[in-house]
């Protein structure tokens, strides 16, 4: 893939105004940076402390209230709460800061279909589950623009020869062949170890294809965006588990004129999961703390010693307690947890982190539309040097009958840019946001010719560790601590959920990938 945003659009894009925000980058590097912290200034004590205001901290929060436990606080580095699941707005527009829906849950999920029966989303309706269809998703839900038109859904259907169309079906039989072996589920670790699994983790998904004689190039572009999308690098990056864990865990895959169930149902909002995680965190009041930069968790005899660095008053401030649930990333958790466990050691070694960018872009008007079908939800341009994610439409769910001003959500996964994650992260950093816009509106501009006149202005949210990447791992493991072995590699004393004493661990980056069913799952289990 060659380096993204070295090609600024010909086109004016002066009149577009905008800023980097929704995170705040310089106070997770306080951590990285600061040798020496004043003595704390305070002291607080509560039953429970929650290192981490993600899914899972939100998660764990929920359990303790549902077992009657009040007492207790969550800490969050950031202004809010949410992870990479938290909205904003731009022009009074809400949109996504970050991950954008959610599938309808399986069985398999029973914690996340519990929260969506609290929250009126599903109901029992004579006998059988039915959603609020206010909060699924709309039709028309996704296309892709390929050669010239826009088409229905996103792989490549439009004028490809027989030859891919053989490619399809192979893959298609090769899900099916595993979700028949195995059973694949989400949450991971609810599914069993297999032969199958291990051999998969062993090799990168490039290379599964190659074994399998899966050379065709609109193919490979579909897993390809699937990947960058979910984990947020491609086929050449992450293991072969992840490549067939993204289908045969959901819906399948489905070649053209293949019977097929109905297009898999999924939940979205104008502001993205933030919906969820706004709810979860309502009930918490002022036991949520925000701007509290976590430096040290330690362990003692009677308790827990939590010391955060306050970005308000500028002052550290010590939290003591009977016990931690330290919901951070993995290389935070190895950083600020004294004497930390092997498994957390080992772990903060093997993990790799795809650096993402997240662009809201503000039009007064709706854009003119190459031939094919109508503007969807998710809309997706075909390109063979990579670059974007295409985009999501803020309004797509409203229900005004004309359409009119709206916010295009465009996301950027840097995991495999040359150089890889590092690289990713520098130039994430380190390009302006000048750069970026011009890029960002020129990649569109492909699909709408009118954009960069009716764009009024674009924010721009980036994310140096956005999420755990799934890469091979030739002990077996997927990335770095396989979800479904799990439970084998641990002792007894730190089988699932993860323990150390009085500490539990959990977050998305224990299962391997960065999902909402995960990182709920793993923190409702450590509040449990």
């Amino acid at each position: 893939m060659p380096l993204l945003g070295c090609a600024p659009s010909k086109t004016d894009t002066t009149h577009i105004t905008g800023s980097f925000t929704g995170i705040d980058h310089t106070r997770g590097h306080q951590l990285r940076d600061t040798t020496a912290w004043p003595a704390p200034a305070v002291t607080r004590r509560v039953h429970t402390i929650i290192a981490g205001g993600g899914v899972a901290g939100l998660a764990a929060a929920r359990a303790l209230r549902l077992r009657g436990q009040d007492d207790f606080a969550l800490l969050e580095l950031e202004d809010s709460a949410g992870g990479n699941a938290r909205g904003g707005a731009v022009g009074g527009i809400a949109c996504p800061l970050g991950a954008h829906y959610l599938p309808l849950p399986t069985d398999d999920a029973p914690e996340v279909q519990d929260l969506l029966e609290e929250l009126g989303l599903r109901q029992r309706v004579a006998g059988r589950w039915q959603y609020d269809e206010r909060h699924l998703c709309h039709s028309p839900q996704e296309r892709l623009f390929f050669r010239g038109a826009w088409q229905d859904g996103l792989l490549p259907v439009q004028g490809v020869g027989e030859s891919t169309l053989a490619q399809y079906r192979r893959f298609a039989d090769l899900v099916e062949q595993a979700r028949t072996a195995v059973h694949w589920s989400i949450p991971a670790h609810n599914s069993p170890s297999a032969t199958i699994k291990r051999a998969l983790t062993a090799m990168t998904f490039i290379a599964y294809l190659e074994q399998n004689g899966l050379t065709d190039p609109q193919l490979r572009w579909y897993l390809d965006y699937c990947c960058r999308d979910d984990y947020g690098a491609g086929i050449a990056t992450v293991s072969a588990w992840a490549g067939i864990h993204y289908f045969a865990s959901r819906h399948g895959f489905h070649a053209p004129g293949a019977e097929s169930t109905e297009r898999e149902g999924l939940l979205t909002w104008p502001e993205g999961n933030a919906w969820l995680t706004r709810r979860l965190a309502a009930p918490l009041g002022d036991r949520l703390r925000t701007g509290c930069v976590v430096l040290r968790v330690a362990q003692g005899r009677h308790g827990v010693e939590v010391d955060t660095f306050n970005t308000a008053t500028r002052q550290v401030e010590r939290w003591q307690a009977q016990q931690a649930v330290v919901a951070l990333p993995i290389f935070i958790a190895a950083r600020v947890v004294e004497g930390a466990p092997d498994f957390l050691r080992q772990a903060a070694q093997r993990v790799v982190y795809a650096p993402w960018l997240v662009a809201n872009l503000h039009i007064r008007a709706p854009l003119f539309d190459r031939p094919g079908p109508a503007p969807s939800w998710d809309n997706v341009i075909y390109s063979e040097s990579g670059g974007g994610l295409g985009y999501v439409d803020a309004q797509h769910q409203s229900l005004q009958p004309v359409p009119g001003a709206t916010v295009l959500t465009h996301y950027r996964a840097l995991g495999d840019v040359p150089g890889g994650p590092v690289a990713g992260r520098k130039l994430l950093l380190e390009q302006p946001w000048t750069q970026w816009r011009d890029t960002i509106v020129a990649e569109l501009s492909v699909a709408h010719p009118d954009l960069a006149t009716l764009a009024t202005r674009m924010d721009i949210t980036r994310y140096g560790h956005a999420m755990a990447i799934p890469v091979p791992s030739d002990t077996g493991q997927t990335g770095f601590l396989p979800p479904w072995n799990m439970r084998k590699q641990l002792s007894k004393k730190e089988r699932f959920p993860l323990t150390h004493d009085r500490l539990r661990f959990a977050h998305s980056d224990w299962a391997g990938y960065s999902i909402f069913e995960e990182a709920f799952t793993l923190g409702h289990a450590a509040g449990a």
